[in-house]
């Protein structure tokens, strides 16, 4: 299915007008449940009623109200929204460069594609590359669904990628929690070790793929077995032993050790994959995850 753009606009910077598409750059894959009536699984929709009278309300008879005071609301209409509404100029406004890592990555927040349009190709192009050159990154205000926000343009590969950011005020300040000083004392002989787990479990480069999202993936093989009839059995669960080690280097020590094994039954495991898989056809493992995506519906009686 093709990818649909939320709005076509352009980049400006200077007098420079890139004509551009936007599009979601990352997709949920958050399991969704409804509510059932555990009796007869009927399926529970929530009912909007009011406090005071306690009367079913139908959506033509809400307000918006802001809670100043406890108890006390300011009602707002659309039309009094619309009048403080930025204007959608569907418009990515640059208006300055900054080096990358002098942004705080906590202010980063969620990406979307920048694609050019055919006559805009080769601007694209040419701000991209001299992002990539200079180091930096555009800072720009955007407006998207009738909200102003504040981004960052930043070259990604072969694309340019628009992130929104929080403003300033959103992020919690970190002074209000209790956070070891930078100057607190430790040991040298403890950092030096630590140095050392944080070598052994360190990779050349992340790979993401290698990542799943195996609780999700357990859910729709749980859901599809149940939905075909099947039972389904309860994983034992295994509590970590306690341990009554409070040297914090014999932690560490036996950590790069663990790591150190973990690694060799990691890479033994690839060797027999690896011998094992034939170019072009599925493992069963995926076929399993394939099948687990779409769960098979039932058949009951009539």
């Amino acid at each position: 299915m093709a990818a649909h753009a939320i709005w076509s606009g352009a980049i400006n910077f200077g007098l420079v007008t890139i004509p551009v598409k936007l599009f979601t750059a990352v997709r949920t894959n958050d399991l969704r449940f409804n509510f059932l009536h555990k009796k007869d699984q009927g399926r529970i929709y929530n009912e909007r009623r009011c406090s005071v009278c306690g009367e079913k309300v139908e959506y033509a008879d809400l307000v918006r109200g802001y809670e100043y005071e406890k108890g006390h609301y300011v009602t707002v209409t659309d039309d009094d929204l619309k009048a403080v509404r930025p204007e959608a100029t569907q418009s990515v406004q640059i208006v300055e460069f900054v080096e990358l890592d002098q942004i705080n990555p906590m202010y980063f927040d969620t990406p979307y594609y920048l694609e050019p349009e055919k006559k805009g190709r080769h601007a694209y192009a040419l701000l991209r590359d001299a992002l990539i050159d200079s180091g930096r990154v555009a800072i720009a205000s955007v407006v998207i669904r009738s909200r102003e926000h504040i981004a960052a343009v930043k070259p990604n590969g072969e694309a340019l990628v628009l992130e929104l950011m929080h403003f300033e005020d959103e992020l919690v300040d970190q002074k209000s929690f209790d956070f070891p000083a930078l100057n607190e004392k430790v040991a040298d002989a403890e950092k030096k070790v630590a140095k050392m787990l944080i070598d052994t479990m360190s990779a050349e480069k992340f790979e993401p793929e290698k990542f799943h999202d195996k609780y999700r993936e357990d859910v729709l093989a749980m859901i599809e077995a149940r939905a075909n009839g099947e039972d389904v059995e309860k994983p034992e669960v295994h509590k970590p032993a306690a341990t009554n080690v409070v040297n914090l280097m014999d932690v560490l020590q036996r950590s790069i050790e663990q790591s150190k094994a973990n690694r060799s039954r990691g890479s033994v495991a690839r060797d027999d994959v690896e011998a094992e898989e034939k170019p072009g056809k599925k493992t069963g493992a995926r076929k399993k995850s394939a099948a687990a995506a779409k769960p098979k519906r039932k058949k009951t009686a009539a």
